[in-house]
């Protein structure tokens, strides 16, 4: 029986591999748009080193996050030599997959978010970590493939309803605010609601201060501000979308 670890751990394979190759077509020299302070090996190499913590948290089971000559051991050990950065990442890829795929769902390891089990959470949060960042590695040189729509949903659904809450108040507002997302490709909606302590998101359509309607794939990028609102229908105060997409930068815990 197919799950949803399953499914994300083959995204995962997939958008990985492509990560890869948009690189190497770039060269790893090339300015990445989309993060303006790197360069593609900075990017190689902070994916590279996040895909190896995911991997020993799992694959060590490990219940408490390194920390200090640990976590450094661990996501920085990248080859000094560009020559050796392209396999360097791609074995660290390979090694992920395989952890994911092969751990047992009743895994218990350190994890930052709400989710049916670690390893689920692990799967979907490396899925579309790695998706973003081939963005990025696509955005450095030959443009970008389209997100499919299912999998684009997934993950606007983590970032409205996981990164930006309450537990992690970076995007506030007072009075409180609200910004409704619809997705017209797979029926998809959620309405945000941000407050003076973070955002409270629920699923579901209702009227709100803005409301951006798009494709998922478009709404997915937009909201990891990987693109602007050009071509999406944005309709009531476009500040509201503005205020998350000012506020809303992702701080890694292994960072």
């Amino acid at each position: 029986m197919r799950t949803r670890r399953d499914d994300h751990v083959r995204w995962l394979r997939v958008e990985g591999a492509r990560m890869a190759d948009a690189a190497e077509a770039a060269g790893l020299d090339a300015k990445v748009p989309t993060c303006p302070d790197w360069r593609v090996r900075d990017l190689l190499r902070h994916t590279g080193g996040v895909h190896r913590f995911a991997a020993a948290i799992v694959g060590g089971r490990l219940t408490k996050r390194p920390r200090g000559e640990e976590h450094a051991a661990i996501v920085r050990d990248w080859p000094e030599d560009d020559d050796g950065l392209l396999p360097w990442f791609r074995d660290g890829h390979a090694r992920l997959v395989d952890v994911l795929g092969a751990a047992d769902l009743d895994t218990e390891c350190w994890s930052f978010q709400p989710a049916p089990s670690p390893v689920e959470f692990w799967a979907r949060r490396q899925a579309h970590e790695t998706t973003i960042h081939r963005i990025d590695a696509e955005a450095a040189g030959r443009g970008a493939t389209p997100v499919s729509a299912g999998f684009a949903a997934d993950g606007v659904d983590e970032i409205l309803r996981h990164f930006f809450t309450s537990r992690n108040p970076q995007v506030t507002a007072e009075p409180p605010r609200t910004l409704a997302v619809r997705a017209v490709d797979t029926g998809d909606a959620w309405l945000v609601t941000i407050g003076p302590d973070g955002v409270d998101t629920a699923r579901g359509y209702g009227m709100a201060d803005c409301t951006v309607t798009g494709n998922a794939g478009d709404l997915y990028t937009l909201l990891w501000n990987r693109r602007g609102a050009t071509g999406l229908t944005v309709t009531g105060d476009a500040s509201v979308l503005e205020l998350w997409r000012t506020r809303a930068h992702v701080i890694w815990p292994w960072d």
